[in-house]
Formats: structure tokens, sequence, C-alpha cells
């Protein structure tokens, strides 16, 4: 009975899945070394003391320093750290977190935002009469439920097809499906159910019509994986939890256990990335949950600690809304390699992504080209030959790294687990890792009583019905904190929208929510248009035209010099251009030498070049494009114009070449860039200019 109390908590996301509870196995090793380890028991009962205002970093960081012991120490701030440290603070033990970059920088923020058991985990399970995977598919489809149940505001049922091109799959998938739709039982979302052809061209009508046989729809969850890796971990700071970003850990601390005679962990060195100061935290538990970096922590405990980790990367990119229904996903379940590739809608936009392939472990990972054109390719081969994905199309791409494992104790050290691992070194370190992982102090080496960690977050749905006044983003975005951003929004000046200035236009995200960001320990750009915003992971172009502004609110509130606000900026444009995407991006212009246009198509791009290029030097300068900019009365900041043609410069000498110009068309025609600021500028300047030109005495019939 009380494993199975253990199971009804707050819910844990990792790499796009949803966190299950460990299984019975790990119960039972961990009742074997409880012995072995520190007893705290709850001493008061449970409260919130931070209901209305969140203690700021500082604060944080001096209940860390000040704080004689805690009971429990957790190093990640991914969704299984933050899992971690919510579970044990509303367990009313003293409760610390570190994370040395931001909440949800790694794995959590860069998956497929699912929330889902593992469709094909569970065909591995009956196929191979695996139990365990099974039990594994039962517990995240639990878990699912409950995600949906106490965060309605971030995550919602989404139906997913499958399309199906031959007969005998049919009833293959169905049946598959269907087992799905039983092991969920009475947590089940909705039925799955069979669709006709011409049923599925209805609710996907940009599906490939040949050869379609018909589709199955079962549905899963979705979710903002960012922003629930961050209301998890404000929960557990409101709960009373020591928590703080951009803190790394040096090395651990030790002890000798007066009984054993052995070393023991009892804390770590840490170190503020900010400001460098270092400091001792000390708690009688230390939990590792580094995720792709569990090893390092690993060796810091013990150097001849044999690797557990085997990383796989998964890239996504970022599409147009409009190759996707609103409300309608698509899996491919056979890719030509055998990978699986999703296809979801997500804020308005499309996400297609794949996972599985070998990678090494970095802390900026990179999407790679190769991976970019996999997905387009395999997109286009469900999609109609009418439907035409461009490599332009690509307005963000990213890649995240899934924290695969081996069991330390396992005879076979190859065999990968797909489930999770939960291992105890023998100073005491434990180590939680694994694609779908969840973590229970119950039965371990720190008994309490009853949980109630989903308390805090559910309390937003009856708030999240009655803010039909406030931005719908909003509400989804920060449930019933939504009044706090909107509160703290400026008058625009303008008729519409009268108040919360946007930071891009097309874009629903305010300047209040740069502000708000802060009060939930944001301290860096990046953190700002990647996790507290998902701008970033949207569309690299206009998180990079929001970039100066986002600068200028923080600097203004953290009082940042005009150096550290340069930094900023760069250091943000820097994780666009590597980690998002946009390097990819930019270098489809250069991508071949060879301008592929006809006569016509030359002689066309030539003239509207020299329009600009009046002195027929060869070459084009901010100058140059201001001149006829101002001629129709079009005026651009001369930072931004440098910026635009800076796409177009390839060799970077301050100066578009006729050349270069002719390889941006080329580019344009064969679907590697579309929307080129500065093609679509001089387009738009030609067309203006040739309409204000005279009509000629030929053209008007001799002046008659």
């Amino acid at each position: 009975m009380a494993f199975r109390r253990a199971l009804k908590r707050t819910a844990l996301v990792g790499g796009g899945a949803v966190a299950t509870a460990f299984g019975l196995s790990q119960l039972i090793e961990y009742r074997k070394t409880q012995a072995r380890l520190a007893h705290v028991a709850a001493e008061a009962e449970l409260k919130v003391p931070f209901v209305d205002e969140l203690p700021s970093r500082q604060a944080q960081l001096a209940a860390l320093t000040n704080t004689e012991e805690f009971d429990v120490l957790v190093v990640g701030g991914g969704a299984t750290g933050a899992g971690c440290a919510l579970d044990a603070v509303t367990r009313n033990l003293k409760t610390a977190l570190v994370e040395r970059s931001d909440f949800s920088s790694g794995t959590s923020s860069r998956s497929t935002k699912l929330i889902h058991g593992g469709v094909r985990y569970l065909q591995k399970a009956i196929m191979k009469l695996d139990y365990e995977q099974y039990m594994m598919v039962k517990e995240a489809l639990h878990e699912r439920a409950n995600l949906l149940e106490i965060a309605p505001h971030l995550s919602a049922p989404l139906p997913i097809m499958l399309p199906v091109y031959k007969w005998w799959q049919l009833p293959y998938y169905w049946a598959g499906i269907k087992m799905y739709d039983l092991v969920a039982g009475i947590q089940c979302l909705k039925s799955s159910y069979v669709l006709s052809k011409t049923k599925a061209l209805e609710l996907f009508p940009m599906l490939k019509k040949d050869k379609l046989v018909g589709a199955i729809v079962y549905y899963d969850g979705q979710h903002n994986d960012a922003r629930m890796n961050l209301a998890i971990a404000l929960s557990a700071a409101r709960y009373g939890a020591a928590i703080a970003n951009y803190t790394e850990v040096i090395h651990l601390l030790k002890k000798k256990d007066p009984q054993s005679g052995r070393e023991k962990v009892c804390g770590a060195r840490c170190r503020d990335v900010i400001t460098g100061q270092e400091f001792d935290v000390r708690a009688k538990c230390v939990i590792n949950a580094t995720g792709p970096f569990t090893d390092a922590l690993r060796k810091m405990d013990n150097q001849e600690a044999s690797n557990i980790c085997q990383p796989s990367a998964g890239v996504h990119i970022v599409i147009p809304g409009y190759y996707s229904p609103d409300n309608m996903g698509l899996l491919d379940p056979a890719t030509s390699d055998g990978r699986v590739i999703f296809f979801l809608p997500w804020e308005n936009m499309t996400i297609a992504g794949t996972t599985d392939t070998p990678t090494s472990v970095t802390a900026h990972p990179i999407p790679g080209e190769d991976d970019i054109n996999f997905i387009l390719t395999e997109v286009r081969n469900y999609l109609s030959p009418d439907v035409e994905v461009r490599r332009g199309d690509v307005l963000a791409a990213w890649s995240g790294i899934r924290p695969l494992v081996t069991d330390p104790s396992s005879k076979d050290t190859q065999s990968i687990c797909r489930n999770h691992i939960v291992s105890i070194s023998d100073s005491g370190l434990v180590t939680i890792a694994g694609d779908f992982i969840g973590w229970t102090l119950h039965g371990g080496p720190i008994p309490f009583g009853g949980c109630s960690a989903g308390v805090y977050m559910s309390h937003t749905y009856y708030l999240y019905l009655s803010l039909a006044q406030v931005a719908q983003h909003l509400a989804s975005t920060y449930g019933g904190r939504a009044f706090d951003v909107a509160k703290m929004a400026q008058v625009t000046g303008q008729r519409w929208p009268i108040v919360g200035k946007r930071l891009v236009s097309e874009f629903p995200y305010i300047e209040s929510e740069v502000l708000y960001a802060i009060k939930e320990y944001a301290c860096t750009a990046i953190d700002v248009i990647a996790r507290r915003t998902r701008l970033g992971f949207l569309n690299v172009q206009a998180a990079d035209e929001a970039l100066p502004r986002i600068v200028q609110i923080m600097g203004k509130e953290l009082d940042w010099s005009q150096e550290k606000r340069t930094e900023e900026l760069e250091a943000a444009r820097k994780f666009l251009y590597h980690e998002m995407g946009y390097r990819s991006r930019s270098e489809q212009i250069t991508k071949t030498s060879e301008i592929n246009l006809d006569n016509h198509e030359v002689a066309r791009y030539k003239k509207r070049f020299h329009k600009f290029d009046k002195e027929s030097k060869g070459f084009i300068t901010t100058v140059d494009v201001q001149r006829v900019l101002q001629s129709i009365n079009v005026y651009i900041d001369e930072n931004a114009l440098h910026e635009i043609l800076n796409e177009v410069d390839l060799n970077k000498n301050g100066q578009v070449e006729i050349d270069e110009f002719l390889q941006l068309m080329s580019a344009v025609k064969k679907g590697h860039v579309s929307d080129s600021r500065l093609a679509i500028l001089m387009k738009t300047a030609e067309e203006t200019l040739d309409q204000r030109e005279p009509v000629s005495v030929d053209r008007s019939g001799g002046g008659v």
C-alpha cells in the first residue's frame, strides 16, 4: 500500500516523456541499502512559506551558505532534479538544489514536448515478453494522467495520427494502439479510433494521398517542457527548498563514518558561476540528477567508477504552423533508417523531430545539417507532393541529449536501460539517471510522511478558468501567476493593445515577462529567450530581433554595466547561431558556390541590384540601401540595416557584392532560404520605384 501511495505524487518530466516512479526492483534494492544511509524524520507540519513572493536568488544563495546541514542536496536542475527537490521538500525535509547552468537548460527544454507513456516501448514489451518494459509504460501512463490533471495551464491532451499505407498494417497497428489504451485503463485520455482515407484527409489535409489506406488516431499529452520544469522547481522553492541556478559543484565533501570507518558523502563544495564565490553545502544525502553529465559527478565521488551514461541525441526543427493542423499530430513509426519521427503542432508552429542518434556529451549540443535534412526528407515522404517543405522554412532547430544508461550492477554492462537506474555508491552518493526517470525517498535513505507535492500546482486550475480577460498566452504559460505578469505590463500608448508591449510583433510575448523572468531566477538573456519564453525555440530571427530590448530591460533591472550588456547580447546571439540552428540557416546561402539562375533571372536581379548600386561599383553598402529607402519614405535603423546586409555579406567585408546577391537569390529560388530580409527589402523597394517612374510617350500612345 505504501508503495502505491508513493506513486501518487507529482509527475516528473524529462526527455520528452513523463517520468515514472521507479520499479519494484529498485524499491527492494533501496530497502537492502537502507541500513547504510542516514535517516531523517520530518518533525513538523508541512507549510508553504513563500506563497506570494519567491525569495530572491541572493536569498537562496544565503540559505545554501548559512544552513548548517540539509537533509537532501540535489545536484541538477532539470526535470528530474527539480522533481526530486519538490518530492523531498513536501515531505518536510530540509532540501537544497543546485544547477550549474539554468533550470531546464539541458535535455528538459529540448524535448519533443510530449507527455507519453512510450507506445513503442509497449511494442517491445509485448514482442520480447519484457515485464519491466510493460511496467514502465504502465507507470508512465499513470503519471501522464497525473501531470495533465495538476498542470492544465502547461499541458493538454493531443491526438496523434498514424497514417497507414498498407492494408496489413491497419489491424497490426490498431491492435497495438488499443493495447496502449488498455494499459492506461481508466486513465486513458480518449479511446483511439480508426479513420477512413477520406476522413483522414479531412483532418490532416497535408497528408500524402497516394496509396493511403486509412489512419489510426490515439491520444497522448503535450506540454511546454521548460516551463513545466521551471514550475516544478519554483514550487519546490515556494515550499521552502533552497534552490539556485548558475551554481556548480566543484567537488564533493566527505567525512568518515564513525561506525564503519568508511568515507561518506556529506555535501558539496559549490561555486556561484556569476560572482565566483565558493561555499560549502552540507547534507545527509546527496542526489546526482545531472542527466547526461551523470558520470562526471560519479567520478568526483570515485575516479574509478565506470561510465553508465550512453548519450543519444534527438534533433528537432520548427517550421511554420500552416504545415500541420492546429490540433492534430502525426507519427511516422518507421522512417527510412528505422527511427521514429513526430510531426506536431506546438505554440502555433510545427515541430518535426526524431531521437536516437549516438552522440558525445556536451553542454551545448548543435543540430547537424545532415539531421535537419533527414527530418525534412522524411516529412516530405508523408506530406502531399503539393506541399513543398523547403529548407528555408526551418525557423529554428535544436539538439537534445537523452541520458540513456547501463546499470552498473548488471552483469551485462552493455545493455542499454530505456527506463532508468537508481544507484547508491559505497560512499552514499545516490545517482538517478535514465530516459524515463522517477525518484521516491520511500523505503530509501530518508523516511518521511506522505507527500503533497501536487497540491500547490493543482490550485492553478481554478484560476485558469477565471482568466478570460487576460491574454490566453499568459494564462497558458503562467497559470495562476498570469495576473502578476499582467500587473507588471506597461501602457503601450497605442489603440491596441492598450497594455502590454510585445517583444516581437508576430509573437505574444510581452516586455513585462522579462521582468517577471528575473523573479523566476532568470540571470541571462539566454534564460529569457530559451526557457522563460520559448522564442528562441520558435523562431531564431524573431529571437534575435527581440534581444536588444530584452538586454536593455534586464540591464536596467539588474544594474548591468554597458560591458555586461554587450557580453549578454553577444552570448545570446552565439547561442542562437550555434544551438538553435541559426548557423545552419545562414549557411544555406553559401551551401554551394554555383548560381542556379537562368539568363533572364540573372538580368532581372542585376537590374534590381543596380537600382541600389547607382555608381556601378559592383557592391552595395548600408549607405546605398539607406539612400534608396529614404527616397521611398522608408526608414530603418542603421544598426538593423547593418545586420540585414551582414546576413548576406559572405566574406564579411562590410559590403554585398553582386555575386553574393545572386547567390542569395539562387538560394531563395532553390528553397534553401525563404525569408531573407535583404531580398524582400530590395524587391519591395524596386516595385515601389517602378510604380513611381513616369509613363513613357510610347506607352501612352504618343501623347494622344
